[in-house]
């Protein structure tokens, strides 16, 4: 009877330690289910991350799309401007950058002020005198009187013909000398202004103001 009470007794002792493992593996499984609870808070904060990083990028990349188009427009407006202040200039002989004028002016005057020319040269109907340095050739007559002012300022050569035309219309006249075209334009009943474009460029090489009256009455003798 005593060995059976051992046994009893041992029997007891095994079955209370497995239920005290089993009671101590169960407390244990929450702790497990517990850690996938906060694994699953980052995926909702990655969501706003990449909304509010894309959001910014697509607004600067719509605002460059709106810029060239008022730039380009004010360009030709400027252009067409430029072209019309040539004209109104060459109805009083003038052009813009050069204080002198056809007809009203004389090579004495030019020189007085810019001193003698780079060089001199018969040409068409007049003499020219070259300042390279103010980007300018005068042409007088016999007279002394001056009859031609040309410009190659730098500012002209961008210009193209349909810019011109676009400011003043079709030109009066067109002439053709070796590579160059001449466009012209009767600016009053005394001066014309002429546009230089060569073949080779499509681009306004110089401009010149002509007077048409002084060229041919004082070229005799």
């Amino acid at each position: 009877m005593k060995i059976y009470k051992r046994k009893t007794t041992i029997y007891t002792l095994i079955l209370s330690t497995m239920l005290l493992a089993t009671a101590c593996s169960s407390t244990q499984e929450p702790a497990s289910n517990t850690t996938p609870s906060p694994s699953s808070s980052p995926s909702p904060t990655a969501t706003p991350a990449t909304t509010s990083v894309a959001s910014p990028t697509a607004s600067p990349s719509a605002a460059p799309t709106a810029s060239p188009v008022p730039s380009s427009s004010t360009s030709a407006s400027t252009v067409t401007k430029q072209v019309k202040d040539m004209f109104e200039l060459a109805k009083s002989g003038k052009v813009s950058g050069i204080p002198f004028a056809a007809n009203t002016g004389l090579i004495d005057d030019v020189e007085k002020s810019w001193g003698k020319a780079d060089k001199t040269e018969s040409a068409g109907s007049g003499i020219y005198a070259t300042y390279a340095k103010k980007n300018a050739v005068i042409g007088y007559n016999k007279g002394s009187q001056i009859i031609d002012i040309r410009s190659n300022d730098s500012k002209l050569h961008t210009l193209t013909l349909s810019q011109i035309e676009q400011a003043l219309g079709n030109p009066t006249d067109t002439k053709v000398n070796g590579d160059d075209t001449i466009y012209i334009y009767k600016a009053s009943h005394e001066f014309q202004l002429k546009f230089i474009i060569p073949k080779s460029t499509g681009k306004v090489d110089h401009i010149s103001v002509f007077d048409t009256v002084h060229s041919i009455n004082n070229m005799a003798g």
